[in-house]
């Protein structure tokens, strides 16, 4: 089998872009992965076009041989960009070769270990407030105040989600909490200040009302703090019987000094690319669970990476910030490993979310439903993409 074609196509995710590879073969066998690009740098398209005659000389089931040969090539320039390209190929191959022997992706990897997956609602709450006019557009209840945060932890628990992830917000219509990523006023202090610690337990204590003892409530810090912070809030949080409390720090030892230093379970490792870059992570136990990008390490990747963690006791679950075909990849993982926690995802999007897709992931009562068709269970509608063009040219 040899790929003909390699096409990169993307569409209005209403405040992101959602981007889609397309790898075409000489069977007529079609293989979909969605990819990150409106995150960051961006580039991941270009880096994938420079690819694609390289993984046009393998046979596309050859996953694992044309996953590290492409790596290989950028050795001494590894990691980001170049690793989410060759992610973005390897996982369109995934499905490739699923789809040419009749069988899920989760079964060329052992699976499945499980056929439901239970899901915690991600950015709950956080978009509302950070994007209130384009969501309030889009038909979602607007978040005002603390009571709204405690409905909407309601809401949440109604719809069956085990648990709930939120970020410091603040009512005032600035964001008062910095996360890191991004240019902002105070971005290189990165300190936490007794204004946003109130907020912080406020946000926490309206949440926990709503969604009671039994819901997990996480929160997001991303890169927002040194780890004095970290450890500062870590131990203020303790009193919410926290599910994790997550955040991203490029030191092994700081993060597990971090995690030593309270009760609060430590979540991180979202951003890391590679098996070898977490080891350093297990090593030092300096996570309670590992976050693992699917669309960034590849399919192949993050069941090596959940290997690895599985061997120091660390459970692992997705970041899951993306579309339906991307829940759907995450979803494949998590049926593939045998250390999986939970699983992410978005709730708050746009309403043309499901057209993206040949089948929009099932979820019942706080669920998703592992698809049994060949691939993914699902591909991506080219006719939607024409109806809904991204905004940005790639």
């Amino acid at each position: 089998m040899k790929i003909t074609k390699m096409e990169t196509l993307h569409a209005n995710g209403g405040w992101r872009t959602l981007s889609f590879l397309k790898v075409t073969t000489d069977e007529g066998l079609v293989g979909w992965s969605e990819y990150n690009e409106g995150f960051g740098a961006g580039g991941v398209t270009e880096m994938i076009h420079k690819f694609a005659p390289t993984a046009q000389t393998f046979d596309p089931r050859e996953v694992g041989r044309m996953s590290e040969s492409l790596r290989a090539t950028t050795r001494i320039s590894t990691g980001a960009l170049t690793h989410q390209a060759v992610a973005a190929i390897e996982n369109a191959c995934l499905d490739i070769k699923a789809k040419a022997l009749g069988v899920p992706v989760y079964a060329l990897f052992g699976g499945p270990f499980r056929e439901r997956l239970p899901l915690y609602w991600s950015h709950c709450g956080s978009f509302r407030v950070w994007r209130g006019e384009i969501f309030e557009k889009l038909g979602f209840e607007p978040v005002r105040s603390l009571d709204d945060i405690k409905k909407l932890g309601q809401q949440a628990v109604k719809r069956g989600f085990r648990a709930i992830k939120t970020n410091p917000v603040s009512f005032g219509g600035a964001r008062a909490f910095n996360a890191g990523l991004r240019i902002a006023p105070g971005w290189l202090d990165r300190h936490m200040t007794p204004r946003v610690m109130g907020e912080i337990e406020d946000l926490l204590t309206a949440f926990r009302e709503g969604i009671g003892p039994d819901t997990g409530l996480m929160l997001d810090l991303n890169f927002g703090l040194r780890p004095e912070g970290y450890i500062r809030v870590a131990k203020a949080l303790e009193r919410f019987n926290m599910f994790w409390l997550e955040i991203d720090i490029h030191d092994p030892e700081a993060l597990a000094l971090i995690r030593r230093s309270s009760a609060t379970p430590i979540t991180s490792l979202e951003s890391i690319h590679g098996v070898r870059n977490y080891r350093p992570y297990f090593t030092n136990y300096a996570v309670d669970m590992a976050v693992v990008d699917v669309p960034w390490n590849g399919v192949w990747e993050s069941v090596r990476i959940a290997t690895l963690a599985d061997a120091f006791e660390v459970d692992c679950a997705p970041h899951n910030f993306y579309g339906h075909l991307a829940t759907l990849m995450s979803a494949h993982f998590c049926a593939a490993i045998p250390n999986f926690r939970i699983m992410e995802i978005e709730v708050d999007d746009v309403p043309w979310k499901d057209e993206l897709v040949t089948v929009a992931p099932k979820i019942e009562n706080g669920e998703l439903i592992v698809p049994t068709t060949p691939g993914w269970g699902a591909d991506v509608n080219e006719e939607a993409l024409k109806k809904y063009p991204a905004k940005a040219k790639y």
